[in-house]
């Protein structure tokens, strides 16, 4: 069956960013965790855009050398790839793992492809290769990557559709993901249904220790009774 996402949920979890999605899973979850979200930094090319929520549309490039296959196939494989994307009405974005030896050599993203993806409905694109072409890219498109660089050197597809790793997570087709500046998460099934509430639940418990930390006068007493009050949420 295809997990579906309703506009309701979709609309709370674009509410928030990524760390607040990270507190409501150990929150549903009743555990911290290491595992489920990136684990190092990515570069943003527009913090200022809300985040990104949608099913993943997995790819793999390499940029790092020519491709090995005649020149026909990787078009063909290229337009394929288009076409893959153009299969989904979902709310989605691509990953996009570059699996050469020297990763972001080459830039698979700038104002071409930013134009076409944004077109074809993506919200955005996660990948650990490089982009470029920044002041000319098309507004509203989000891009979460390794590196920024001025060249595509031998940039090219060579598969999609399929498990990439990148920054240290693995992500499948399909997978239901959260990302913004600070990197991205899974959601995993049956999860996303809980999410507002515990969304809910965790912004009320900070808030009795916001408002004390940021009051005139705070001091340890304040911090410890807003503590008190911040466990007393339920």
């Amino acid at each position: 069956m295809t997990r579906e996402l309703s506009a309701d949920v979709l609309a709370s979890l674009k509410a928030v960013d990524t760390p607040t999605i990270c507190n409501a899973i150990e929150l549903i979850e009743g555990r911290r965790k290491s595992t489920g979200f990136t684990r190092s930094t990515v570069i943003c090319a527009d913090p200022q855009l809300p985040p990104m929520v949608g099913f993943a549309m997995t790819a793999r490039i390499r940029a790092d050398r020519p491709a090995s296959d005649p020149a026909d196939v990787v078009r063909l494989r290229r337009l394929n790839y288009y076409r893959y994307l153009a299969t989904e009405t979902r709310p989605r974005l691509v990953v996009i793992e570059d699996h050469g030896d020297e990763p972001g050599i080459g830039a698979f993203w700038g104002e071409v492809n930013v134009a076409i993806h944004k077109g074809l409905g993506l919200q955005g694109v996660l990948t650990n290769g490089s982009i470029r072409d920044l002041g000319a890219i098309d507004p509203g498109f989000q891009l979460l990557a390794g590196s920024v660089g001025p060249s595509h050197a031998f940039v090219h597809v060579t598969g999609f559709n399929a498990p990439v790793r990148l920054f240290g997570l693995a992500i499948s087709p399909g997978d239901l993901i959260h990302a913004d500046r600070h990197g991205a998460v899974i959601i995993e099934p049956g999860v996303e249904k809980e999410l507002p509430r515990a969304i809910d639940l965790v912004t009320r418990k900070e808030a009795p220790i916001l408002k004390a930390a940021r009051a005139n006068g705070f001091n340890i007493d304040s911090l410890l009774t807003a503590w008190g009050e911040a466990e007393d949420i339920h």
